[in-house]
């Protein structure tokens, strides 16, 4: 068989015949969630679609500046989702670091990605920057989000102690270092584990889809392993700029810590 199967119409909406029998399980055990499963495939299949439409403008322009701006709405969208994603209260500083160590870390990755793994001509080639750059920046965001997450939820709970160990003398990076090394491991463990069972247990997507597109599974397997190397060191770059600097935003100027009001507290209403 030579060629990309084309996926009709009929075909793929008789896909939704799945979520369909899917949501009938979830309605059946009562557990609730078949309106918002309904709402995550609506929300999934017009989002697609419409990116669809814009990647296949972008893709035929081979314009600089589009591929720029495809990159920088992907790198605010990934940081508003980091902030929606994670449950505990953020200070500003905080989110100032969240978006600054998202842009840097993801930027840092890609630099070197494009220029020297790829060696890209040119280097702002839509093709492959923008799916390439979905996939670094996808990963990050959920490595900065389970990061920023653990970070915040163990100085919170480990208060007394940080505060008890920076009156014995101790600087705020050695009060919280445990905690933050904590953080960066939960947030890069998940992309170690994948990276793991890649091959073995499952084949990524990625490298399925270019199969399935008629390449070569061997040149398959080296953009895979280039791909996977770039997510690796992107998920690192960024969760370690956020949690290095967003534990300094702990402490004031005189090194104590000063972390924010929760707000039902600010409110009264405990």
């Amino acid at each position: 068989m030579n060629g990309v199967i084309d996926i009709g119409f009929i075909n793929l909406a008789a896909g939704y015949l799945l979520v369909l029998v899917v949501a009938g399980m979830i309605k059946k055990r009562r557990i609730g969630k078949e309106t918002e499963l309904v709402i995550a495939v609506f929300r999934m299949t017009v989002q697609l679609v419409l990116v669809g439409y814009v990647l296949d403008l972008i893709l035929g322009s081979e314009r600089m500046w589009m591929t720029l701006a495809a990159v920088s709405v992907m790198e605010i969208f990934a940081v508003l989702n980091v902030y929606q994603r994670v449950q505990v209260e953020m200070s500003r500083s905080f989110r100032r670091v969240v978006a600054f160590s998202m842009a840097s870390g993801t930027l840092l990755a890609m630099g070197f990605f494009f220029f020297v793994i790829l060696s890209l001509e040119p280097w702002y080639s839509p093709r492959y920057v923008i799916p390439m750059a979905g996939m670094l920046i996808g990963n990050s965001m959920t490595g900065i989000t389970l990061g920023a997450e653990r970070l915040l939820k163990g100085v919170q709970d480990r208060r007394d102690l940080i505060e008890g160990v920076l009156m014995l003398g101790a600087t705020p990076e050695r009060a919280v270092r445990e905690t933050v090394n904590e953080a960066f491991t939960a947030a890069i463990v998940p992309t170690i584990n994948s990276m793991v069972g890649m091959g073995i247990i499952f084949l990524p997507g990625m490298m399925s889809g270019q199969i399935l597109s008629g390449v070569s599974p061997v040149t398959a397997i080296e953009y895979q392993i280039a791909v996977m190397l770039g997510i690796l060191a992107s998920v690192a770059f960024t969760v370690f700029i956020m949690v290095t600097q967003g534990s300094r935003t702990f402490f004031n100027s005189r090194s104590q810590l000063a972390l924010p009001v929760p707000e039902k507290i600010a409110k009264g209403t405990l």
